[in-house]
């Protein structure tokens, strides 16, 4: 399954969702029901297109921090994590992930995976403020090369239904190695510590695993 979703561009996941339908629609066609085997056709390209999985190459220096996520910066905010055990005040990045961008959640510094934490919630718009505290979200705490702490959490969207995280406990991440993703429609809040300043606004594009979100001013 791996080998073959690499081969066509699209992450494993992906392949039954875009498969069944592309299939069905062929059978559909060849059967007679052309208009409706189109249609389905149609749609199994749209569901690839969703799940395409495009190589990314990191080429910013070891004290920044890429972006988890292709999409639109939709808030940035002090914020403190009941989590970190400390009262230092983190600065949350959220990128919202529309159903037309890439979905592939990449590592935003190289360090070790310390803490996994996966909270039920609710589906609201991930665009909203109120998505980083209701939404069931998958919590991902990594500490970088510096002895920093970061989080990233992938949030689930008012679409979105599934969250994939294929990380483990103790695990080692390069800078940009993929992560996970989330199904159709989503967010990506990247928590940056306190040593670390921000390097986009509001409003802009970023790309997983390329664009600098983040860098180290200590």
């Amino acid at each position: 399954m791996r080998r073959f979703a690499s081969w066509i561009g699209i992450v494993p996941e992906g392949v039954p969702f875009a498969l069944s339908i592309l299939l069905g629609g062929i059978a559909l066609a060849a059967a007679g029901f052309r208009l409706l085997g189109i249609v389905l056709i149609v749609v199994g390209a749209a569901i690839s297109a969703f799940f395409r999985d495009p190589q990314r190459r990191v080429v910013a220096g070891s004290e920044a921090v890429i972006s988890g996520a292709d999409g639109r910066v939709c808030d940035i905010s002090p914020v403190s994590l009941t989590s970190s055990g400390s009262n230092e005040l983190y600065i949350r990045i959220s990128v919202f992930m529309s159903p037309l961008d890439v979905h592939v959640n990449r590592a935003p510094v190289s360090g070790g995976v310390i803490a996994l934490t996966h909270a039920r919630g609710q589906f609201r718009a991930a665009f909203r403020d109120a998505a980083s505290e209701h939404n069931e979200q998958n919590s991902i705490k990594i500490r970088d090369d510096h002895g920093h702490d970061h989080v990233l959490v992938q949030v689930a969207g008012y679409l979105a239904r599934r969250i994939v995280c294929y990380l483990s406990l103790r695990q080692r991440l390069e800078r940009g190695q993929r992560i996970g993703l989330i199904m159709f429609g989503s967010r990506v809040d990247h928590f940056l510590p306190p040593q670390y300043r921000v390097a986009v606004q509001i409003g802009d594009r970023v790309r997983g695993g390329e664009t600098i979100i983040g860098e180290l001013t200590e």
